[in-house]
């Protein structure tokens, strides 16, 4: 009787209630945390589950309850680092919502959190998990959220309803990418706005584009 009696007592206060999930959920961001903070120490070559169950404060299988293998919890690791600075908005305008996404993505990349990228899409060459990891958990959500963005600007008759969206968005990310990892030229805000502009201008509908297009010039480096 005393024993019902606690049972009850325990699920009508919400103090009681499953204690394990805030304890899992604390955990789980002290793993991403700890991921990212050795990976930018060691590499994800020498990056291991063992050490980042010991800096996290968990056991491996802690670890390995939300994540398969190592390249899945660096993807995510990044991921959560930067899903609130890569939103698109929602402006109204195609060429606007396209052009702030991008510049912040530059700011990514220019940043501390660029390294991690370079790390992911380096070793992706030679571990086929690793580039699939980054593909399926970070490069494609984004590149859903940007086909809605190219959808809304065909509905309000902003774009060609023809558009290839996938030919559309490698024209507009592809030059980021390609001047972050080759570094031929400066990656800059103002390189990833003179580009959008570049691009739209390609597809915008005609009356659109003698209202938007773009006079930026940008600046190269020797």
């Amino acid at each position: 009787m005393a024993m019902a009696q606690a049972l009850i007592a325990s699920s009508a206060n919400p103090e009681h209630r499953s204690p394990g999930r805030p304890r899992s959920e604390h955990a789980r961001k002290n793993i991403l945390r700890s991921t990212l903070r050795l990976l930018r120490k060691d590499g994800f070559v020498e990056l291991s589950i063992e050490a980042i169950a010991a800096d996290a404060n968990v056991g491996k299988a802690t670890v390995y309850r939300w994540w398969p293998n190592k390249a899945a919890l660096v993807a995510d690791a990044f991921l959560s680092s930067a899903e609130a600075d890569l939103r698109f908005p929602n402006t109204g305008s195609v060429r606007r919502d396209l052009s702030l996404q991008m510049k912040q993505l530059v700011r990514v990349l220019r940043g501390k959190r660029g390294r991690i990228v370079s790390a992911l899409i380096g070793g992706g060459q030679s571990d086929a998990s690793l580039i699939k990891a980054f593909r399926e958990r970070f490069m494609m959500p984004r590149r859903h959220e940007a086909y809605e963005i190219l959808r809304r600007g065909i509905s309000r008759g902003e774009l060609r309803a023809s558009l290839d969206l996938d030919l559309t968005l490698d024209a507009l990310y592809g030059p980021i990418y390609l001047r972050f990892l080759i570094r031929h030229d400066a990656l800059t805000e103002q390189f990833a706005c003179c580009l959008c502009s570049t691009v739209m201008d390609g597809v915008i509908v005609e009356r659109q584009s003698t209202n938007h297009k773009s006079a930026c010039k940008v600046t190269r480096t020797n």
